[in-house]
């Protein structure tokens, strides 16, 4: 099973951004395949493939954590790109005690130094990857950001500020490719855990 550990935005704060994104959404047409609000998170740490064995050392690893940190006050500010195939919305607020909070929730040193905190809201559809390969194979350049939908919708949140919210739980949630609404992954929460800072 696939597993990683999260934050997930309170429903006020997803939905002053499907609000705020409502606009560009529309101008996109299919180059971006938007993910399921309900599934938005804040990745702590990505564990992988793992066998189902592992769920209770990670949930100890978790609960041990979460002992060890207060709740956090965060917000979500600012997009960008990854790869120019993600589309992403950055985060403000405590944002040096999230970054702590994400390297104790990791279990490989190397991912530590590759975290980025972010909540990731879209990716590039097949359909535009497949124009871009098809663009590749003629030798044509490829443009940065997956073509002008992904710029705009960038330069257009750039701007975003969201409201306040509270981290308050880690959650250890599995990850099924595929099997979400539209063809995205579908998480389900194994455990949640606390956090206490006790």
């Amino acid at each position: 099973m696939r597993l990683f550990a999260a934050a997930h935005p309170p429903r006020a704060a997803r939905e002053h951004l499907v609000r705020a994104m409502a606009e560009v959404r529309a101008l996109t047409g299919t180059a971006l395949r938007w993910g399921d609000p309900e599934q938005w998170h804040v990745t702590l740490a990505f564990y992988g493939d793992q066998p189902e064995g592992a769920v209770p050392d990670l949930s100890e690893h978790l609960r041990e954590v979460s002992r060890s940190f207060p709740p956090l006050r965060i917000s979500l500010r600012g997009a960008g790109s990854f790869s120019g195939t993600t589309l992403w919305m950055g985060v403000a607020g405590q944002t040096a005690e999230l970054t702590d909070l994400m390297h104790a929730c990791s279990l490989d040193p190397d991912e530590r130094a590759r975290q980025r905190a972010h909540l990731t809201v879209a990716r590039t559809s097949r359909t535009e990857r497949a124009r871009q390969a098809k663009e590749r194979r003629r030798g044509s350049r490829v443009r940065a950001h997956s073509g002008p939908e992904l710029a705009h919708v960038v330069h257009a949140l750039s701007v975003y500020e969201g409201p306040e919210w509270t981290v308050n739980q880690i959650r250890l949630v599995s990850s099924e490719l595929g099997e979400g609404r539209s063809g995205g992954a579908l998480h389900t929460d194994i455990n949640r855990f606390e956090l206490t800072g006790a």
